[in-house]
């Protein structure tokens, strides 16, 4: 299933001009750890799937949905038998605000299950298979309706992070969702913000000060809203935008430690190897080409 992996890069073959893919899969085959620019959601029909993703394990049973961010290095374990969807959305020419702090709240995997996501789960696990039928359908704009679809569920995700962090109590208060938007409001544009200003020399207080916040509500209103801590999400940003730099191989590790805005070479291979489990070298390595597997059930 894999297309084309250059060292652990994968390089996803989207059909002509659209920036999707998918596959309805059934082979019994073992992915080795790689990453790509898209999203990946996973969705088993019939039995399971294994996952490894940041450094965690997730078990699929039938209709559970593993949503993995862009850029996050994983591993996939198929059972002897059974079916499941594969799907691969680019969001790479679609820039919002909110997009960012969505996929940061994703990132590295989320997992929709009946028990974690009770209150979505049915409509998340309802558009996927919307988004399949739609993949294979005759219909016109069949691309913009699965983006729009895949985008819903991403919303469904944000939300339902958003409402779980709202204490009970405060749910009846006057000016409670207010407030609960207006948070919301200020840290897509901090996010975004360090989006943008990643390679500089950012630190907590300086953001949580431009932000209008000590630094220590700051910290707890970051994890609260983003389901991550200042200095973990910088060094994700960083380190995806040396994977990027690191497919050029004109550009020396070192000229990426710096363009990524870590201070030194030795802070950029120790973080790199905590996020990848692996080193810069190991990862560009070995630009072969190389197939795994085979697309299935694609006109």
């Amino acid at each position: 299933m894999i297309h084309k992996l250059s060292g652990i890069h994968e390089t996803v073959d989207f059909r002509e001009d659209e920036q999707v893919c998918l596959y309805y899969n059934d082979e019994y085959e073992n992915y080795p750890p790689h990453w790509h620019t898209s999203f990946e959601v996973l969705m088993p029909i019939v039995n399971g799937y294994k996952a490894l993703c940041g450094g965690k394990e997730y078990n699929l049973r039938e209709g559970d949905v593993l949503i993995i961010g862009p850029c996050m290095l994983h591993e996939l374990f198929a059972p002897e038998s059974g079916e499941r969807i594969i799907f691969q959305p680019c969001l790479n020419n679609i820039s919002t605000k909110e997009l960012n702090l969505l996929t940061m709240i994703i990132t590295p995997a989320t997992l929709i299950t009946p028990e974690g996501y009770p209150q979505i789960y049915e409509k998340v696990k309802t558009l996927m298979l919307e988004i399949k039928e739609e993949y294979f359908g005759e219909s016109p704009y069949l691309e913009t309706m699965i983006i729009s679809k895949f985008l819903e569920i991403l919303t469904c995700v944000g939300r339902q992070r958003v409402n779980a962090h709202t204490v009970a109590g405060q749910q009846k208060e006057n000016g409670a969702n207010s407030r609960q938007k207006e948070y919301v409001e200020k840290f897509i544009l901090v996010t975004d913000y360090i989006n943008n200003h990643f390679a500089e020399d950012l630190s907590l207080e300086g953001v949580a000060s431009q932000a209008g916040f000590s630094k220590y509500h700051f910290s707890r209103l970051f994890k609260q809203y983003t389901d991550s801590t200042f200095y973990k999400y910088l060094n994700q940003k960083r380190i995806e935008f040396a994977k990027t730099l690191l497919q050029d191989p004109g550009v020396s590790v070192t000229e990426v430690a710096f363009k990524s805005g870590f201070s030194s070479l030795s802070a950029f291979l120790r973080m790199f190897k905590l996020m990848n489990n692996c080193t810069p070298t190991e990862l560009g390595r070995c630009m072969t080409g190389r197939r795994w597997g085979t697309r299935a059930c694609l006109k």
